[in-house]
């Protein structure tokens, strides 16, 4: 199953074939509910966890903790680790993550170092590789896929009997900040990302409760989790990208993924960032809407102090942008235009926006020189009337001001 990610192998039944072509998102839950039927009918299950855990945040600061284990033993990190995910299709995304079934413990997020299953959580946080679990159920496990734009998208879910982790070998580094209780949380983030370990892993390990000031340890929802890393590594980032001069040409990246597009200018001159998100009619976020809706974040150079209006999405792109700019050794001001059409079936989560903005930016650039340059890409490149999107840009509307402006001077 985990080998089918990219795409039908020879042999495959002619369910997987009928899988690739469900491009309704109803159809799809009910296939997935159809294929956990031998799940859901049993009180406990066994397999090879690929370290990944699952925080609730309803009722906090008393939630739902618990691991996300699929029904097999093997090597099943892939199903964790969205960096490896670029030109997956959004089906074969779905198809895999709701494999994981979701154990559930209720217990207070400041409960990180009592009980049982806490104990365990934290073991399979801090592994290294998948590790071998075995669940036992209060009842049977129940499906309800439940997909939006920040978490990735998991299986049948069941309250917790018991709970236990075997051959878990806890990641070095990891367990390094683990075993400092003088660092803070978002100095533990920090160290980790300049060790190499991946962004997707040090969000788990943060929703864990495994780093931070003794005694001061919670579990953190996941989404929260998600948004918080993403936030605290781009700062760094942006603040070190601050000291280098700014680029000297307008850089222009483009891709198309999942059925998004997009356009990601770098343009020459001190750091702002904003992001625009236009969703068509059947999409996620304007499913009943008849017309393109535009939804749009911005931050001068000193930053933002109120949470962006698109939400985690905006921090996961600029944490791209600001690696990419890092790696230039270069400062900018950036904009992402992304336009979401109706092959977006159904959201797989914030990593979307990650990893294919890092996608998008490993490409070579189309270098422009001028506003006009770059207003032709726009309309050579989006469906949406250029014009919509200037109606909605701060970093548009400054530029064409500015130019406008230079005509007097």
């Amino acid at each position: 199953m985990i080998n089918e990610l990219s795409g039908i192998t020879p042999g495959v039944k002619r369910s997987t074939i009928v899988y690739q072509h469900m491009r309704d998102p109803a159809l799809l839950r009910y296939y997935y509910k159809v294929k956990a039927l031998p799940v859901i009918n049993q009180l406990g299950m066994s397999g090879s966890s690929p370290t990944d855990i699952f925080i609730g945040r309803y009722g906090y600061p008393k939630v739902f903790i618990g691991p996300l284990v699929p029904p097999e033993f093997g090597d099943t990190s892939i199903l964790n680790r969205p960096e490896g995910w670029w030109h997956t299709p959004i089906e074969s995304i779905v198809k895999m993550r709701s494999t994981l079934v979701r154990g559930m413990h209720l217990t207070k997020v400041d409960n990180v170092e009592n009980g049982r299953i806490e104990e365990q959580i934290r073991d399979l946080a801090l592994a290294e590789r998948p590790a071998n679990t075995e669940m036992q159920f209060s009842k049977k496990p129940y499906v309800k896929l439940d997909f939006n734009d920040e978490v990735q998208p998991f299986g049948p879910s069941a309250q917790l009997r018991s709970f236990d982790v075997y051959n878990a070998k806890a990641d070095a580094k990891i367990e390094s900040l683990y075993s400092d209780t003088d660092a803070t949380a978002t100095e533990a983030i920090i160290e980790l990302y300049h060790r190499g370990i991946q962004v997707s892993q040090i969000q788990k390990s943060f929703s864990a409760g495994i780093f931070g000031l003794k005694n001061r340890r919670k579990f953190v929802p996941t989404r929260w989790s998600i948004t918080a890393v993403d936030d605290s590594l781009s700062k760094n980032k942006r603040e070190k990208i601050k000291e280098n001069n700014a680029i000297d040409a307008i850089y222009a990246y483009y891709n198309v993924s999942l059925d998004n597009r997009w356009l990601i200018f770098f343009i020459p001159g001190n750091w702002e960032y904003e992001s625009l998100e236009t969703w068509y009619p059947k999409t996620v976020w304007n499913m009943n809407g008849n017309d393109v809706s535009i939804y749009s974040s911005y931050e001068g150079y000193k930053g933002r102090s109120t949470y962006a209006e698109i939400g985690g999405c905006y921090y996961a792109a600029r944490l791209a942008v600001t690696e990419k700019l890092d790696m230039l050794k270069k400062q900018a001001t950036v904009l992402i235009l992304r336009e979401v059409h109706d092959g977006y079936i159904m959201p797989v989560g914030v990593w979307n926006v990650r990893e294919h903005v890092r996608e998008t930016l490993s490409m070579k650039p189309e270098i422009l020189h001028t506003t006009g340059e770059m207003i032709g890409y726009i309309k050579g490149k989006l469906a949406i009337p250029v014009g919509n999107y200037i109606a909605n840009s701060t970093i548009l509307k400054n530029i064409l001001m500015q130019k406008r402006l230079s005509n007097y001077v």
